[in-house]
């Protein structure tokens, strides 16, 4: 991870873009041909203040920009629409000066009114936004999240090509925060024409343009020939079919039909895949700091009781979990992935106890077990994997109904409160970026608790949320002393067991044998599960 901030003062006048930030256009690359990309579940929107699964993820980044981006296939930041920012010496003032001569899709050009506008609106309440926590370190945001204001304060226009924004404390994770899809820039001309349609007619700077999109059938983006990138991207389009079960989609891989089955290997092929030297020649595989869970609904009925949470934790066998999905895993013990900054090595969790998970039920008035809901998403492994979860708590007495729906479905249920637990399985938390903040902001604390986030056992403690803020507020990301509290969080996180982690999961892909690029491009772990402006094919 790149060190951006010094842990005294800092860094002034950043003339980026800099050499070491810079990106080498690939010399084998041929620019033209359309790629096809499978996926089984239609995407629900391409609004980048809304969208957040991994399914829409890269689309949207291909779609629009922010002030701050990625080296592609890496974690590293660069330059976005800032062409270069200066910090102040205390870490809470951010000076961006906004390249020239950018535009929209529409044709406009993007100004320094257009970025206040979008982090405005990402931030206002009616927005619904699940990343809103994520600016939570902007002056004004407690205003605004709290409707006793309608803009941020924090973010000033100085001019059409310079934007300043303040901040109420330091925060380590802000130039990643800038970088997210959350802080993607929109006209506000094309978001106020279009509604609550936004996500259907996007409208941003980025790399492509929406050019079709059937609902249920495929959704198609062209090359954005005005793109302000020199030489990217290389294809003139992607088509996303959708409707493709996996199996199928990896049957028309193999016949040249697609060139990335977007689901991925399905897991019931997996062996038979990697066993064939001519197909596992066509996989990709990369790291990825991952970790799938059950969520437990602490405002529901019997998940308020702790004695219920811990029961279920001690319930899950997470050995035979990872045997169904071929052994890509290894058993989780807390909410972050071992290779993640702030992992609290040594950290046992909750061992699997299924005759002490009975005795925490009888602490809790249930010796007799209790019915509830398991939603999961219907693409395999995950119904499998949660017939696994249903067998295991069906040993301690609890009788589980579980509802395998397309992940859209899922993600409402989970956004709405209504689901009393989650199997998170292809929805599951991938870093964001390589900070330990970005485990719990909007996945375990307060800010994401509320209608539309993806805290979805709205589990809410002001005290742990008080130590994440100081642990934010550090200058330095790496500090040794920053790093002990984020471990110290997620300890107490556990002691409170919102949770049931289960896994941290490698990732695996395919390409057809006619795309080029990096294989690092098909794993990236911020354009998940492709960058699309830097592939391209062959022939």
């Amino acid at each position: 991870m790149k060190k951006l901030l010094c842990s005294s003062a800092l860094v002034l006048s950043l003339a980026l873009p800099v050499a070491a930030q810079d990106y080498t256009p690939d010399p084998n690359a041929t620019p033209g041909g359309m790629i096809t990309i499978t996926y089984k579940d239609d995407v629900a929107t391409l609004d980048p203040a809304i969208g957040y699964d991994w399914q829409n993820w890269s689309m949207i980044k291909s779609l629009f920009d922010g002030l701050m981006d990625y080296v592609p296939g890496t974690t590293e930041l660069r330059p976005g629409l800032a062409e270069s920012y200066e910090v102040s010496e205390d870490g809470t003032v951010f000076t961006f000066a906004l390249r020239q001569g950018v535009t929209f899709h529409n044709g406009r050009e993007m100004t320094a009114e257009d970025v206040k506008y979008s982090l405005d609106r990402v931030t206002l309440p009616e927005t619904q936004s699940p990343g809103a926590g994520f600016f939570a370190s902007i002056q004004g945001f407690d205003e605004i999240s709290t409707g006793a204001a309608d803009t941020l304060s924090g973010v000033e226009v100085v001019d059409p090509q310079t934007v300043r924004i303040t901040l109420s404390r330091p925060d380590a994770t802000f130039l990643h925060v800038m970088a997210l899809n959350f802080a993607s820039v929109v006209p506000r001309e094309a978001v106020e024409e279009a509604g609550a349609d936004f996500g259907k007619v996007p409208v941003g700077t980025g790399a492509f343009r929406l050019a079709d999109w059937v609902i249920g059938q495929r959704l198609v983006l062209e090359k954005n020939e005005d793109y302000w990138r020199d030489g990217v991207p290389y294809l003139d389009g992607i088509t996303f079919e959708v409707g493709q079960e996996p199996v199928v989609a990896l049957l028309r891989l193999q016949q040249g039909e697609v060139d990335v089955p977007g689901d991925g290997i399905p897991p019931a092929k997996f062996q038979e895949v990697m066993n064939d030297a001519d197909q596992a020649a066509r996989v990709v595989e990369g790291g990825q700091l991952h970790t799938g869970y059950i969520t437990l609904n602490v405002g529901m009925e019997p998940f308020d009781q702790l004695a219920v949470r811990e029961a279920v934790n001690m319930a899950i066998n997470k050995d035979r979990i990872v045997q169904v999905i071929n052994g890509r895993a290894v058993p989780a013990t807390q909410p972050l992935p071992p290779s993640m900054p702030g992992y609290t090595q040594g950290f046992d969790g909750f061992a699997y106890d299924p005759e002490g998970a009975k005795a925490k039920l009888a602490e809790a008035g249930l010796a007799d077990g209790f019915t509830t809901q398991l939603y999961v998403m219907n693409t395999d492994p995950n119904p499998r994997i949660a017939q696994a979860i249903q067998q295991d708590l069906s040993a301690i007495g609890v009788e589980v109904e579980i509802r395998s729906l397309a992940q859209a479905n899922v993600i409402e249920a989970g956004g709405a409160g209504e689901a009393p637990m989650i199997w998170s399985g292809g929805m599951a938390w991938i870093a964001d970026f390589p900070d330990p903040s970005n485990f719990y902001g909007p996945i375990l604390g307060c800010a994401g608790a509320g209608d539309g986030g993806w805290n979805w056992s709205r589990f809410c403690d002001e005290a742990i949320d008080a130590m994440a803020t100081e642990a934010d507020s550090f200058t330095d990301p790496t500090a040794p002393e920053r790093l002990e509290l984020w471990s110290q969080v997620y300890q107490q996180v556990m002691a409170q067991a919102p949770w049931v982690p289960v896994f941290n999961e490698q990732r695996y892909t395919m390409k057809s044998a006619r795309m080029g690029g990096d294989d690092a491009l098909y794993v990236d772990p911020v354009s998940i599960p492709v960058n699309y402006d830097y592939v391209y094919v062959t022939e």
